[in-house]
């Protein structure tokens, strides 16, 4: 099988990153998350922190812009007084994302990478999801100390939190089905049946 790159985006609660994972390991490629950040810091030369900061969110004043598609692809020049901000930051970020796509197969998590990597060959994009009582029973498995309201908004935030990201940077929906290739519920198949399911669906995507 040629060089393949398998995107997973994911609801909050949906065990998406555990699928990730487990993917990972079952196919013997690696897969990349918050090393992403780290390895965009080696590149621009901006502290990872400042990457952190800006990871797969937008501040207030971006959240409540109409703009649409921000990315354009274009890297500002260390000399700009935009190169931190956090359309180069994420600009750098896509740019390690498509370097990835042409060196390795792997797997990426988020960062709106289904976008990014959309008109390329050997790519399968999977949207992660579940019923939203599976979700907070899921969250509150591994928050102990919140309460039922505090689970419930930490799901909120979050998926808005992601959903205007990726709608700020792409001008798309984050759930529209349009933009990934399988759309698989956790709670039904379970998170070793999403693997299985990924697996098998992948040799009607690669060549």
């Amino acid at each position: 099988m040629e060089r393949f790159i398998i995107t997973v985006a994911r609801e909050t609660g949906s065990g998406g990153h555990n699928v990730t994972r487990r993917l990972s390991e079952a196919l013997g490629i690696p897969y990349y998350d918050r090393d992403l950040l780290r390895k965009a810091s080696e590149v621009s030369g901006i502290h990872e922190r400042l990457f952190g900061a800006a990871d797969e969110r937008i501040g207030l004043r971006e959240m409540l812009s109409a703009a649409e598609k921000v990315y354009t692809g274009e890297i500002l020049p260390p000399d700009s007084d935009d190169y931190i901000s956090t359309r180069n930051l994420f600009s750098f970020q896509a740019k390690i994302i498509k370097e990835l796509a042409d060196s390795e197969s792997c797997v990426i998590l988020g960062r709106c990478a289904n976008y990014l990597l959309m008109d390329r060959p050997n790519v399968l994009r999977v949207f992660i999801h579940a019923p939203l009582e599976a979700r907070l029973a899921r969250v509150a498995s591994y928050s102990l100390a919140w309460s039922q309201r505090e689970v419930a908004r930490h799901i909120r935030v979050e998926d808005h939190r992601r959903a205007a990201y990726y709608h700020y940077y792409t001008g798309e929906e984050w759930r529209d089905a349009a933009g990934y290739d399988l759309s698989l519920d956790s709670e039904k198949l379970g998170e070793d049946g999403c693997v299985e399911f990924i697996r098998n669906a992948l040799p009607l995507f690669i060549k």
